[in-house]
């Protein structure tokens, strides 16, 4: 995959309105680059639990889903949100494929934990197979994911994939002398990711530190294993951390 490929997440406080819904399916079937869709629906959840008198619960901001919202989350997401999104990407002309986190184990997530509360079923990323997505892209299909994903036990996990994340990678190969550090610097711009890349002193690596949501870095990651044209990239090692929000832009440093 060469061409630039884009994440775009869109809120669930926006996928009922149709204007809106018309006018996103148009910008994306004339995009030049490689889309995948994240979605939410949040909205619909909470209207659907106050319906059956389950009453929503919040910390942090992030909705805390218990084992009796998970099924009705499952619904909402998996079901109504997914194909109403799918159906005005197919009405513009994009080849578009609903799916979620759990079809061909594409997003592994584990409990997000939180020092006072019990999270339930609100997850965090902890794997992408990104070859799922490369065979999509192989037949001009465009991914659009519900934030429903598999958790260690096999159970649903709700992944947020809005979840600030440290990225702290180093590229190997020949990776200096041949713009790969604005290679990098341009993909951050593009993917709105924070943080610096510079040359270490062995020669042939790269050190990467960067900080957005954890699809968007998973995205970045793949640009990085692929880098510009006159780069041999042989590896990319990485690990997340907490993020510390200490960037502002993203930098190639001298």
């Amino acid at each position: 995959m060469n061409e630039g490929i884009t994440v775009v997440k869109i809120s669930g406080h926006y996928l009922d309105d149709e204007t809106l819904l018309r006018q996103f399916a148009g910008i994306v079937a004339h995009s030049d680059e490689k889309v995948v869709i994240v979605h939410g629906g949040g909205k619909e959840i909470t209207s659907l639990q106050q319906k059956l008198n389950l009453e929503p619960r919040y910390v942090d901001g992030l909705r805390i889903t218990d084992a009796d919202s998970l099924t009705l989350v499952e619904m909402v997401l998996c079901g109504s949100v997914n194909k109403r999104l799918v159906r005005y990407l197919l009405a513009a002309g994009v080849d578009a494929q609903g799916m979620s986190g759990v079809d061909r184990g594409l997003v592994r997530a584990r409990q997000l934990q939180h020092e006072t509360v019990d999270m339930g079923y609100t997850g965090t990323v902890e794997s992408v197979r990104a070859e799922v997505i490369a065979e999509m892209f192989e037949l001009n299909v465009t991914p659009v994911i519900a934030p429903v994903s598999i958790g260690a036990s096999e159970s649903g996990i709700l992944a947020d994939p809005r979840r600030p994340r440290r990225l702290v990678a180093k590229a190997i190969g020949r990776v200096q002398g041949v713009s790969y550090r604005a290679f990098c610097a341009d993909e951050a711009m593009r993917l709105h990711v924070e943080g610096y890349a510079r040359n270490l002193p062995d020669g042939r690596t790269v050190e990467v530190v960067a900080e957005a949501g954890e699809m968007t870095l998973r995205a970045f990651v793949e640009r990085l294993r692929e880098g510009p044209l006159m780069a041999v990239v042989e590896d990319v090692d990485y690990r997340g951390e907490d993020p510390t929000g200490e960037f502002v832009g993203f930098e190639a440093v001298i």
